[in-house]
């Protein structure tokens, strides 16, 4: 396989469509048509993991976090983030990063807090904005279920828990082809009306290219009419921090104590304790301070995040508990999620799971 072909297995799972507009998701060092050899998987690019690599002959490391997020002006080695870059380089590694991606991807990031945490009813915290998309075109109605049938096959059509759907509007077409036109049906420099359906659609926005593809390969007419807008619809599947809840309610006390010992934390910082038992519990891996209010409002007892300041945690006001775990800590696992993923999708060659813990927090 090619790098390339692994990024679209990756893709599968985290579309990096999804991704926050402020990251730098995506191929960052190497070229996508280079043969991959081995993976290796790290939450973090440092010098020591494409050492790693080099070690057990992987030539793509796939990182959670991206190692350049700003833009750089120079080569010289004069910080880990180049010095990282150079020895990449030098050993012709390639560097893809999945960040935010992962963290909208309903089986990513906080889908591995959950089922960390043994959280039921999961949703999403906060759906993403602009996901969600329609086609609407027209068809000669002989030839609507055929085409209906291709926008299926390619994912158009999902909403929620259900597929396939559609709506149909029956009406008459009208159309007149110029002298070099060559009309499937009429003649040119003709009028010709029949019998068309309006067929609307939706679906979710990484999968334009796929829907407009199978559109133009089995509508029949030479000239295509459609449009696309996006809805304001929220998406179930997609967004930042997923809420669950456990069978039975814990004690303040006990939910601390399962969360050290869940993600192995030398530390908790949480808010005041306020006597209240904890079932309903909200998660988003990585720094979360910006979903305090979202938490609040759909009823959590509890918000599990990371890399909370001293003000956020007056913004509990005694509503739910705020705990903070460690941003290393709340992701941790995703490593586990990645090389699971391409385990199961890529037989032919190595997945290495990084042994180097590149959390740069120590506790005292």
């Amino acid at each position: 396989m090619t790098v390339k072909e692994v990024i679209a297995t990756l893709e599968e799972l985290a579309p990096l469509s999804y991704s926050e507009g402020f990251d730098n998701t995506g191929l960052l060092v190497g070229d996508y048509q280079t043969k991959v050899q081995g993976i290796l998987v790290t939450l973090d690019t440092l010098e020591t993991v494409v050492e790693e690599a080099i070690e057990h002959n992987c030539n793509l490391i796939v990182s959670f976090h991206p190692i350049i997020f700003k833009g750089l002006k120079s080569l010289t080695g004069k910080n880990y983030v180049e010095r990282t870059v150079l020895k990449a380089i030098k050993n012709d590694i390639a560097i893809f990063s999945i960040h935010t991606a992962l963290d909208n991807a309903w089986n990513g990031v906080n889908a591995k807090i959950c089922e960390k945490l043994g959280l039921k009813n999961i949703s999403i915290l906060l759906p993403q904005e602009g996901t969600i998309k329609k086609l609407v075109t027209f068809v000669p109605s002989k030839e609507a279920e055929n085409l209906r049938n291709a926008l299926f096959s390619v994912g158009a059509g999902g909403i929620g828990n259900y597929e396939n759907c559609s709506f149909n509007v029956v009406g008459t077409g009208t159309f007149k082809g110029n002298e070099a036109s060559n009309p499937v049906v009429g003649k040119k420099g003709e009028t010709h009306e029949g019998a068309e359906t309006q067929i609307g659609i939706t679906f979710s926005k990484h999968l334009e290219k796929k829907v407009l593809q199978a559109l133009h390969k089995n509508h029949p007419y030479e000239e295509v009419a459609y449009e696309i807008t996006t809805l304001e619809n929220a998406h179930q599947h997609i967004g930042m921090g997923m809420i669950g809840e456990f069978a039975e309610a814990l004690t303040e006390d006990e939910f601390l104590s399962k969360l050290k010992n869940t993600f192995h934390t030398g530390v908790i910082r949480h808010s005041e304790r306020i006597g209240k038992s904890i079932q309903k519990v909200a998660v988003l891996g990585g720094s979360g301070s910006f979903a305090i209010s979202a938490a609040k409002a759909q009823g959590a007892d509890a918000f599990v995040t990371a890399d909370l300041k001293y003000h956020d945690f007056f913004a509990a006001e005694k509503e739910l508990l705020l705990a903070d775990i460690g941003h290393y800590e709340s992701e941790q696992y995703t490593k586990e999620l990645l090389v699971a993923h391409l385990t199961k999708k890529i037989t032919n060659f190595a997945v290495v799971l990084s042994k180097v813990n590149t959390n740069p927090i120590s506790y005292y």
